[in-house]
């Protein structure tokens, strides 16, 4: 199991205007580009958002749906990523201080990410999380109103994110 955390320089309530707002997904989530609301009202349990990962050459289309939506602590999710299954993704939410302390645990759930998870699936996703955490962290420093550093207010709850 991946399990990795960040500490962001702002309130949860920072954090919880990242992850609620669908045209962010891609700013945070490594390889992911071109996302858009596939169904319901994000991120309430069962909407979903599709999207483009690219790993290296290979594109797939992708899909998360949202598992379990408790503001301001928990959001788990469930990423499909075509033939290689699908990942239970958590986040923890914690205050610390006047910060947040941001837990992700990651493990593969169905198809071939399942029956294939070994310590070596554990690596390459404690080097995703490394970066995914870490621009997580940005975003909420550098866009949300009243972060260390904010420039501009975030998107709205619906619409379309492309990547970086």
């Amino acid at each position: 199991m991946a399990v990795r955390h960040q500490l962001v320089a702002h309130r949860p309530s920072a954090v919880w205007t990242v992850l609620e707002d669908p045209s962010r997904y891609a700013d945070w989530v490594v390889g992911t580009s071109d996302s858009d609301i596939e169904e319901g009202w994000w991120p309430n349990v069962g909407s979903a958002l599709a999207y483009t990962v690219r790993v290296g050459p290979v594109t797939f289309r992708g899909r998360t749906v949202v598992r379990r939506h408790e503001p301001p602590r928990a959001l788990e999710l469930e990423a499909y990523i075509g033939p290689l299954g699908s990942a239970r993704i958590a986040f923890d939410i914690r205050p610390w201080g006047e910060e947040t302390l941001v837990i992700v645990d990651e493990h593969p759930l169905r198809g071939f990410g399942g029956s294939a998870h070994n310590a070596a699936v554990d690596a390459v996703l404690q080097l995703r999380h490394r970066g995914m955490l870490r621009r997580l962290a940005r975003v909420v420093e550098r866009d949300v109103p009243g972060a260390r550093g904010s420039s501009a207010a975030p998107g709205g709850r619906r619409g379309r994110a492309t990547g970086s």
